[in-house]
C-alpha cells in the first residue's frame, strides 16, 4: 500500500473530479479504477481513488516519479482523446493539481507512518486553500507546524499539508490539506466545536490560515475505494 512520506520526495498529483448525482460518483469510480487498474506508464508508481462522502465525486491520490514523466502521460493519446473526454461528460469539474509533500504528522499510535488503503477504513478530509503567492509558505507552516495540536485530539489518525506546484482547473497558489479521522463523528465533533472550546493553538493557526488564503477552500469529505501500486 502507498505510504506518504516527506522524504520520498515523489511528485504527488492530486485528482479532484466533482458531479452533480451520486450515480455519476459510482461511474467516475468505474472509469477510474480501470485505470488504475491497466497503469503502466512510465514513471507512475501509485494510484489511490476515493469516494465522496459529503458531496458527489472522487479524489485520486498518485504518486510519480517525477514531473517529466506526469508529463508523457499528459500529452499521450490515450488521455487526450479518451481519458479527458470521458470524464469530461460525468464531471462538473475537474482541478489537476501537481504537488509536493511539504508535512505530515500522525497520532503516536500510527509512529510516523502515513499509509492510505481501502484496508485503513480512514474518513478523509481533503481540503484545497488557494493562497496569495506571497503567502504560500505561511500557509504551508501553518497548516502543518501549526497544526501539532491534531495529536491531542480524539479520533484524528494523521495529517498531510502538499505544497502546491502547479494546475489545472486551478488558479494561483495552493496548499492541501489531506488528513485522516477514525470516523465522521470525530471529524465533525472537531469541526463543530465551539470558538471558546478551542485551544490557543488551533485559533492561532486558523487565524494564520484566513491571513493568507485568497479564496474560498474546496473541501469535501471521503473513503478510499481503490488502491494499486506499480508491480502488483
Amino acid at each position: 500500500m502507498p505510504f506518504i512520506s516527506v522524504e520520498d520526495n515523489h511528485l504527488t498529483v492530486l485528482n479532484l473530479f466533482t458531479a452533480d448525482a451520486p450515480e455519476k460518483q459510482d461511474s467516475l469510480i468505474q472509469e477510474m479504477t480501470k485505470i488504475v487498474n491497466a497503469a503502466a506508464y512510465e514513471g507512475w508508481m501509485s494510484s489511490t481513488v476515493h469516494a465522496g462522502v459529503d458531496s458527489p465525486g472522487t479524489a485520486n491520490f498518485i504518486q510519480w516519479r517525477s514531473g517529466e514523466d506526469l508529463e508523457k502521460r499528459y500529452a499521450g493519446e490515450e488521455f487526450t482523446h479518451r481519458t479527458m473526454p470521458v470524464f469530461s461528460e460525468i464531471t462538473t469539474s475537474i482541478r489537476l493539481l501537481q504537488n509536493e509533500v511539504a508535512y505530515t504528522l500522525t497520532s503516536p499510535a500510527l509512529g510516523g507512518k502515513v499509509e492510505i488503503g481501502p484496508h485503513r477504513d480512514d474518513y478523509t478530509v481533503i481540503a484545497v486553500f488557494p493562497v496569495r503567492e506571497d503567502g504560500l509558505e505561511e500557509a504551508v507552516d501553518a497548516l502543518g507546524r501549526g497544526q501539532e495540536f491534531f495529536t491531542e485530539v480524539p479520533g484524528f489518525r494523521a495529517h498531510v499539508v502538499l505544497r502546491g506546484l502547479r494546475a489545472r482547473g486551478l488558479d494561483g497558489s495552493f496548499v492541501v490539506s489531506y488528513s485522516q479521522w477514525d470516523s465522521k463523528e470525530a471529524y465533525d465533533a472537531y469541526r463543530t466545536q465551539a470558538p471558546e472550546e478551542q485551544s490557543e493553538a488551533r485559533q492561532s493557526a486558523q487565524n494564520r490560515t484566513r491571513a493568507v488564503v485568497a479564496g474560498v477552500p474546496i473541501i469535501n469529505t471521503y473513503t478510499v475505494v481503490h488502491t494499486r501500486a506499480a508491480g502488483e
